[in-house]
């Protein structure tokens, strides 16, 4: 009997459960990439004339938004390689931390995922892939194919096409 998830109860699941765990850890990844991708530009009135900021304070906060998406990416992760039979153990070596540390660090993020429902702190983007996983994967396939730089040919489903 496929999963439940989205579209109300005893609706069969796009995508098994590992699998929607892995579409969350790209969303993550394109969160964090496009964070990163925004601190890349200087605008045009950002700096005084000696290089210094206009509004102090400002390069720092976005700093630390990349490094909570990339704290969210790295959650996402666990809970991908949890989902598919990873052990606290693989994790805290991995992390190079005792296991009890990476249980007591992740569990929480593991057990939201299993219990199917975003929290209002989530991303809008958490309880898309949670409600519509299909519609978030070709979402996702557009971004990858908008970014494409010619060097290597992603395919014309480059996040939903390794989905089983």
């Amino acid at each position: 009997m496929p999963e439940a998830t989205g579209g109300g109860p005893g609706a069969a699941a796009p995508y098994p459960r590992a699998a929607r765990a892995r579409l969350l850890l790209a969303y993550e990844a394109y969160g964090l990439s496009e964070l990163a991708r925004s601190a890349v530009p200087v605008g045009r009135h950002e700096l005084r004339r000696d290089g210094t900021p206009r509004s102090p304070g400002t390069a720092l906060a976005d700093a630390a938004q990349v490094l909570a998406a990339a704290r969210r990416l790295l959650a996402a992760a666990v809970v991908y390689e949890r989902v598919g039979g990873a052990s606290w153990q693989l994790v805290g070596d991995v992390l190079d931390v005792p296991a009890d540390t990476a249980s007591e660090r992740f569990a929480r993020a593991e057990a939201r995922f299993r219990a199917g429902a975003p929290e209002a702190d989530d991303p809008w983007w958490r309880a898309h892939v949670l409600r519509v996983p299909r519609e978030a994967a070709h979402d996702l396939d557009d971004w990858v194919l908008r970014r494409a730089d010619g060097e290597a040919d992603p395919g014309a489903a480059p996040v939903s096409g390794g989905l089983p």
